[in-house]
């Protein structure tokens, strides 16, 4: 199995009456059989709207199981989609939609007006179709399209880069599925497992670990509209799911709520974690806590999610550890991009079926991202042990992960260099109890201007969307730069409040 569709037609042949996946604030559920019907329903209506195979659909779609057919649905149709982060509102959500080259947007009605406002500024025609995200598709008895191969693009996902330019990362049919299994086979998912999948499906997390995962043996997912703190225990419990998969963000939340009783949490098997780094006193707490055990993993869009796991066992865990590479090949290498022995402390480098395919329309950003003997650069720095075990310590990159997002700093300084008070600016992230880190902005004013730190955090939110904008705003003379001068961010973190 190397497509998408091979695996949906798989489960619909064996277990056509088993769930898929199950909503938590109503009764609805998909089964095998009514996905695979919905996804020839999905393939007659993009024929109909003129996206030929191999072409793009957007998706502006909250979670729900209507979102679920229509992203499975046109990967089973020989589709691209791309899925849009509802977070990027504003330019960024106008320059996926432009730059995707999509002929079709896909949106929940509470988007629609927005979308349509974007659209006005693309130069291309582009269809909309509004959907429920929570309405599932009628199954039909339509006519099966052409199958995909396991080389066509399956996926466009945008990930901030440090250039602040978002860039879409192209995954075939075969990358996807190949972690899929991976995933499958790392926690050892059988068709009786369910996990609660309350992360966003626009994030490569979600799509690959609770959309996708679940399909290599039959299991199910139980999909929430969006996290609830207060639903979450209630929600594991009534869908009977037997693994979790979260940010740490997420564990710090439920952290600070109370542990419900012991019936409700005995039956989940572990608790999955990644896109940040777990704080070692948050997984100790959590695992003391709720008496489930967390496995930490990372990994990258440009990878499908996961290439590194902890194992399933506890007794062989590492704290601190990322994992061994899982489903790919991992080595640590120094600035000449030779081997480095274990312990020592060079950039991680992957290589394996799950490695993209390159950016979509950025030939220079693909060669830059791989050696010349083709293991993709990650930008992080680390070291591995001689267990196999990778600890990364470092990034070259400036990304600032804050709850999960990707969040580039120079699109924030962008955005704080268009308000008329300021003059420089530069953002760094610094830790956080909640969210791994916040976004902290150092800015010199215009002489003569005055302006306050509420004013700014505003006007960023209005720019770029309010999980853009900085907690902190620091006022200085001037910004710290090298010999070249450029902006030393590190040094900018001195400035950030005590804890």
């Amino acid at each position: 199995m190397s497509t998408v569709r091979e695996l949906i037609d798989r489960q619909a042949a064996a277990l056509p009456d088993a769930p898929y996946a199950l909503a938590t604030e109503h009764a609805a559920t998909l089964s095998y059989g009514t996905l695979q019907a919905g996804c020839r329903q999905v393939a007659a209506w993009l024929e109909e709207a003129g996206v030929a195979p191999g072409q793009t659909v957007s998706l502006v779609m909250p979670n729900g199981l209507g979102t679920l057919q229509w992203l499975l649905g046109a990967m089973w149709a020989g589709r691209c989609v791309n899925p849009v982060n509802l977070l990027g509102t504003g330019e960024p959500m106008r320059y996926v939609l432009e730059h995707s080259d999509c002929r079709l947007v896909v949106v929940a009605p509470d988007w629609e007006a927005r979308v349509r406002e974007l659209l006005a500024n693309v130069a291309r025609p582009v269809a909309v179709r509004v959907v429920d995200p929570d309405a599932l598709v009628a199954a039909v008895d339509a006519a099966a399209p052409p199958a995909p191969q396991p080389a066509d693009l399956a996926l466009l996902m945008y990930t901030s880069g440090t250039t602040g330019v978002p860039k879409g990362v192209m995954l075939s049919q075969a990358n996807l599925v190949a972690n899929a299994r991976a995933i499958s086979a790392e926690h050892a998912l059988t068709a009786a497992d369910r996990v609660l999948a309350v992360l966003p499906l626009y994030h490569i997390n979600a799509f690959a670990v609770t959309m996708l995962a679940p399909l290599v043996e039959g299991g199910s997912l139980a999909m929430p509209p969006r996290f609830s703190a207060a639903r979450f225990w209630a929600q594991v419990q009534e869908r009977k799911c037997s693994w979790i998969n979260v940010v740490p963000t997420i564990i710090s939340y439920l952290l600070e709520g109370e542990a419900p009783a012991a019936e409700v949490t005995a039956p989940v098997l572990f608790c999955r974690s990644a896109s940040a780094a777990l704080p070692p006193e948050h997984l100790r707490g959590f695992e003391r806590k709720f008496g489930i055990g967390v496995i930490e993993t990372m990994g990258l869009t440009e990878t499908v999610a996961p290439s590194f796991s902890n194992p399933l066992d506890a007794a062989q865990r590492k704290l601190g550890a990322v994992g061994r590479a899982s489903g790919c090949e991992a080595r640590i290498v120094d600035a000449g991009l030779q081997p480095l022995p274990d312990g020592q402390t060079g950039e991680l480098v992957i290589r394996g079926p799950n490695v993209m395919v390159g950016y979509y329309k950025n030939p220079e950003a693909t060669a830059a991202s791989f050696t010349p003997d083709g293991w993709l650069r990650t930008g992080d720095l680390g070291h591995r042990d001689g267990d196999g075990f990778f600890f990364v310590t470092g990034r070259l990159k400036e990304l600032i992960i804050k709850g999960g997002e990707n969040i580039a700093p120079r699109e924030v300084d962008e955005a704080l260099l268009r308000h008329p008070a300021v003059l420089e600016a530069a953002v760094v992230g610094i830790p956080d109890r909640h969210y791994g880190q916040e976004i902290m902005a150092c800015v010199v004013l215009r002489p003569g201007e005055v302006t306050d730190e509420a004013a700014l955090r505003d006007f960023c939110a209005a720019e770029l969307g309010r999980y853009k904008a900085p907690k902190f705003v620091r006022f200085v003379d001037e910004l710290p730069r090298g010999p070249s001068g450029k902006v030393q961010r590190l040094k900018l973190a001195v400035l950030a409040p005590a804890t």
